[in-house]
Formats: C-alpha cells, structure tokens, sequence
C-alpha cells in the first residue's frame, strides 16, 4: 500500500478490503469509512502507521465537510 494522503486513498485501503462505501451523503461516508477503518484496525488488518494516518486524513476531511454544511 502507497502512503496514504487523500480520502481517496482511504477509499482504495477499503476496497482492498471489499469495502465500498456509498450512503449519498459524503460527511456519511467519512464517518462509516471511520468506522470500517477501525474494525480493520482491531482485526490487526492494518497497521499503526496506516491506522493513524488514514484516521488523520478522515478527520481532515470531515472537518472540511463540516464547514461545507455550515456555509451552505
């Protein structure tokens, strides 16, 4: 696995996983994306470095969704 920078990497990570995540909303997709990458982490599926740094890069953009919502 590639170093993990975007939401879109997160996404790759998943679906080496057979995750594939879609809800219609993206700040609902962040926060299950979240959830999968921890019951991935505790299964021992990835690790640390990858764990911290993709749960960095969801906050991220969880955080600019947020925004998003508030200026809209």
């Amino acid at each position: 696995m590639q170093k993990i920078k975007t939401l879109y990497d997160v996404q790759q990570l998943l679906k080496m996983y057979g995750i594939y995540i879609y809800l219609g909303k993206r700040i609902y997709d962040i926060e299950l994306m979240e959830i999968e990458l921890r019951n991935l982490y505790k299964a021992r599926l990835v690790d640390d470095q990858i764990f911290r740094t993709a749960l960095l890069v969801l906050r991220y953009e969880h955080r600019l969704e947020k925004k998003r919502e508030l200026n809209t």
